[in-house]
């Protein structure tokens, strides 16, 4: 961990020079000054909102500088920005947390401000500080902010005291296992555990009843000390089913403070938000009016400069609203709010930055139409949304339009690493009326075709047409509740098989047409007209595994492109044919099956087939892997006296040694994946007989964790 202190030492003689010069500065603390001018910013982060801040910052005319770690030497932001420096390996804590470093890159690259996007030193008092008194502009709130927001024991006195309405909890600073028991007990359970600093859902844990309560502040304390540097934690009490409704405000040094309406967030998984919606749905105008002003109270509380969110506890039925807390940064959804309003969002935050008034007062700010946006993540929703990681090998994107932004920071062939949040990109969409922008997204996610990693555009899909959604009937146990309807049962239908057989088949016979030209400069016509190889025999068998099933499929060829294919092992027939289109890296199938006639994208390679049809995306496996992983409902996988590693990841802390005799659910080691803090339970009562890692190794998905034995 880096000194501030020590920065400060080595540019005393230059403090009041900075301090008298940037005028940002000197309005932050309350003068007024003239607009300062910023032409090359320094952007603090990776990523999708890396690119993103390119895009405006290039609008601007303002040079832009990236900073990358090992992992990222060939990201997209990179190759976007005008210039681009290394700082340091992939772990967070050793590149883009590290606050002297970017200093240090501003300084080089003759950069007037830091833009940090959000997560690493968005919500960073001290970053924030140490920047202006070294004369660099941080594009974000002052300090002091941060520092009062950041700390949500703080913020909720803050808002108490400005008229905001706060839920009932515990925000002491004693800190004792003892005391926050009894904290809990008075406040009733099931009590919300959550970090002072930071948010994502990172130092966040619902401890159910007394029994669960020190496994999760543990848990809690652990992840919150890693991600924020802080393991304090404030009790709340938990409200199972409300609405998570957020305001986006800004406010300029010139004492302005408006709204841009309200976002709704409720629909959430491991705390995180999925997918967001502006407005929110249901709202009555007094309604969104009231949020709306209790969010410039709160901004004007903590003399806010820059974009800020303020998140509310809606209760669904009764429509009461309670201050949750207050990001001090650019939220990741702030999409929606910039495609119902018109305004670049980025583009407010570079010029208040600068000393500009805010453009528009609140009595001139509307919002038209609605909009949605989907986070698409490497995760297997199925597997309790455990975050994945690997290569991009296929990536086809729907076509970017007015009412269709892809924010992204990745394309085919990068790779989604274990250092970093797994998030792939955020598809956004606009439209007048909501039912007509939630067709438009189902549409696009159609078009989002992924392969090479697990991911949750399938899950989406089914989310975004179930009616309750439909309806906007939602909040934050949203999944939970409606999880049946969520993860329904998915075998492949005849005629996907049949696709993908097709698929295997043509995708052959393009390879071998192929190679013959490279080699005879001249057609093959026996593979032209048949697809099959000499000791095929005009019959070949296709097995396609899906979920560990097997699927066999007989071809027999007919002449031309026409087949006929048997999934009955030759007892019945089905005619068959189709032809294949390869262009730009994607390959479309055109095919008709009986009197059926359709076409559909897919990805092919060595282990696999991934057909995109109307239904999203289905896998085929060529071979019968034997996968000896069981990834149960705690999060660990396991088979027999196996414990193993359910995703790739770094172990934290091994919490058993051989020889120690454990129960069903007791904690045996605790992983640390994609930011977050994942526990590896005992499947049952036995004993530790080997554990082969220690903490601060890195593990792949399958590794093995803990060996058991019965006891004896």
């Amino acid at each position: 961990m880096f000194s501030w202190a020590v920065l400060l030492r080595s540019t005393t003689k230059c403090h009041k020079l900075f301090v008298s010069n940037n005028k940002a500065f000197l309005q932050r603390c309350g003068f007024k000054s003239d607009v300062i001018q910023i032409d090359k910013i320094v952007i603090a982060n990776r990523g999708e909102i890396a690119c993103r801040i390119i895009r405006t910052a290039r609008k601007l005319g303002v040079k832009t500088v990236a900073i990358f770690s090992d992992a990222d030497e060939n990201a997209m932001h990179v190759a976007m920005a005008d210039e681009a420096y290394r700082i340091g390996p992939p772990p967070a804590n050793q590149s883009y947390l590290c606050g002297d470093k970017v200093i240090e890159i501003a300084k080089r690259s003759g950069s007037q401000a830091i833009h940090p996007g959000y997560g690493f030193l968005s919500e960073n008092a001290e970053f924030s500080e140490i920047c202006h008194k070294v004369g660099v502009t941080f594009i974000g709130p002052p300090a002091s902010a941060i520092k009062n927001m950041g700390i949500k024991s703080t913020s909720k006195i803050i808002m108490s005291d400005a008229g905001v309405p706060i839920i009932k909890g515990y925000h002491g600073s004693d800190q004792s296992v003892k005391k926050l028991k009894e904290e809990a007990s008075k406040i009733g359970y099931p009590i919300m555990i959550k970090a002072v600093r930071g948010g994502g859902g990172k130092g966040m844990r619902i401890a159910h009843s007394e029994k669960d309560f020190e496994e999760a502040l543990q848990s809690a304390r652990t992840e919150s000390e890693k991600s924020f540097g802080d393991s304090d934690v404030l009790l709340e009490r938990f409200v199972s089913e409300p609405r998570h409704v957020e305001v986006q405000i800004f406010a300029d040094t010139h004492g302005n403070a408006v709204h841009l309406f309200e976002r709704d967030c409720s629909v959430q998984r491991r705390h995180q938000k999925i997918i967001e919606e502006a407005p929110a749905p249901g709202l009555a105008n007094d309604l969104r009016n009231k949020l709306g002003s209790a969010a410039v109270r709160a901004a004007k509380a903590v003399g806010y400069v820059g974009a800020g969110t303020v998140e509310f506890i809606l209760d669904r039925t009764t429509h009461d609203f309670f201050f949750m807390e207050m990001n001090t940064r650019l939220q990741v959804e702030h999409p929606v709010t910039e495609m119902i309003t018109g305004y670049d969002l980025v583009e407010w935050q570079i010029k208040i930055a600068a000393g500009e008034k805010l453009p528009v007062e609140q009595e001139n700010i509307n919002f038209k139409g609605h909009a949605f946006e989907a986070r698409i993540y490497a995760e297997d929703p199925k597997g309790g949304f455990l975050p994945g990681a690997g290569p991009l090998l296929y990536l086809s994107t729907p076509e970017p339009a007015k009412d269709v932004r892809i924010e992204t920071g990745v394309q085919e062939g990068d790779e989604v690493s274990i250092y970093y949040d797994p998030m792939i990109a955020k598809l956004v969409v606009w439209a007048k009326e909501r039912t007509v922008a939630l067709n438009k997204l189902r549409t696009n996610l159609l078009n989002y075709n992924i392969s090479g990693v697990e991911t949750n555009i399938n899950f989406l899909l089914t989310l975004t047409k179930h009616p309750e959604f439909t309806k906007g009937n939602v909040h934050t146990n949203f999944i939970h509740d409606h999880n049946k309807d969520l993860f329904p049962e998915v075998k492949p239908s005849q005629n996907q098989l049949i696709q993908a057989a097709l698929a295997v088949i043509l995708s052959e016979k393009h390879k071998e047409n192929t190679e013959a030209i490279r080699q005879n400069n001249q057609f093959n016509p026996f593979i032209v007209e048949s697809g099959f190889r000499v000791n095929y025999l005009h019959k070949r068998t296709i097995k396609l595994i899906f979920n560990n099933e097997e699927y066999e499929l007989v071809i027999q060829y007919l002449g031309k492109n026409d087949y006929n294919v048997s999934l009955d092992k030759g007892n019945s027939w089905i005619k068959v044919g189709g032809s294949l289109i390869k262009e730009n890296n994607v390959s479309t199938l055109d095919f008709f099956i009986e009197d059926y006639r359709g076409s559909t994208k897919f990805y092919l390679n060595d282990e696999h087939i991934a057909l995109f049809d109307l239904g999203g995306k289905i896998q085929f496996n060529f071979e019968n892997k034997q996968f000896w992983i069981d990834e149960n409902e705690s999060g660990s996988g396991e088979l027999d006296n196996r414990a193993v590693a359910p995703m790739p990841g770094v172990i934290d802390r091994v919490l058993v040694q051989e020889g120690d005799i454990v129960n069903e659910g007791d904690s045996l080691l605790v992983l640390m994946a994609m930011k977050m803090e994942y526990i590896i339970k005992a499947p049952r009562n036995c004993k530790v007989v080997k554990v082969p890692h220690q903490a601060g190794e890195n593990v792949s998905k399958g590794s093995v964790l803990v060996e058991m034995e019965d006891i004896k």
